[in-house]
């Protein structure tokens, strides 16, 4: 497959990625009273809505916005810096989304990290986060050397893969935990019950798999990398006309 079977691929990354968002929040919404920010329930609803926004669903188009055939002839430093400004809202996303819930439990006394969902969230934040400033040490400082730029490409690839696995892991594990606690907790339909919202809930995981495998599709296919080239720029200076 060449062009045509890429943006056949990447609309169906589009689509799942929106469906993805919009079901998140319409869970939050519909089912769990909406959102505020006062350290209320509505406030936890944040949470799982920032996460799969930032975390999976942004996190996963940046991760393939280099294979996009239409930007191949153009500066690559531009789509570095494309790259990195979204990774970068990402990364803002999900530390809001963990501020969120640790303020949630703060105010009600809950305790905090003792999950596995929990330890896995954490650790994705964290991993992403000293990603993003190795890629920005290795490829976007001023002046940073081509020899650093090529030692470090492999494992900024490698680990990138790496922080998309866990971000899948720790959303879908946390819809999990979310219904065992909230349904089985509460005093309408059990979880094994499977009501509406276990139901959506499910989808929800279900569409969250199927994106971050599309992505690792796109990403595994070697015909959809971006050609190399001699010149590659990495610096930030105004003056730097490398592409």
């Amino acid at each position: 497959m060449g062009a045509p079977g890429f943006y056949v691929t990447y609309a169906l990354c589009l689509c799942l990625g929106l469906l993805s968002v919009l079901l998140v929040s319409c869970w939050r919404s519909q089912w769990r009273g909406g959102f505020a920010w006062d350290g209320s329930p509505l406030q936890f609803n944040w949470h799982p809505v920032l996460m799969v926004s930032g975390l999976v669903v942004l996190y996963g188009h940046a991760a393939v916005v280099y294979r996009i055939p239409l930007t191949w002839r153009q500066r690559k430093h531009t789509w570095k810096l494309v790259h990195g400004g979204l990774m970068l809202v990402a990364l803002l996303l999900a530390v809001l989304g963990l501020h969120a819930v640790f303020d949630f439990h703060r105010r009600f006394s809950f305790a905090d990290l003792y999950s596995l969902h929990s330890w896995v969230g954490l650790s994705t934040v964290v991993v992403f986060a000293l990603q993003w400033l190795l890629g920005f040490a290795g490829f976007l400082l001023p002046c940073s050397p081509l020899w650093l730029r090529s030692a470090l490409k492999p494992a900024h690839a490698w680990i990138g893969n790496v922080v998309l696995i866990l971000s899948v892991t720790s959303c879908v594990s946390g819809i999990n935990e979310e219904l065992l606690l909230s349904l089985n907790g509460g005093a309408g339909e059990p979880y094994s019950s499977l009501p509406a919202e276990a139901k959506l809930a499910n989808c929800l995981g279900v569409l969250i798999l199927t994106f971050g495998l599309v992505v690792f599709g796109i990403l595994s296919r070697k015909q959809w990398q971006q050609p190399e080239t001699d010149h590659e720029g990495v610096c930030l200076l105004p003056s730097e006309d490398r592409s």
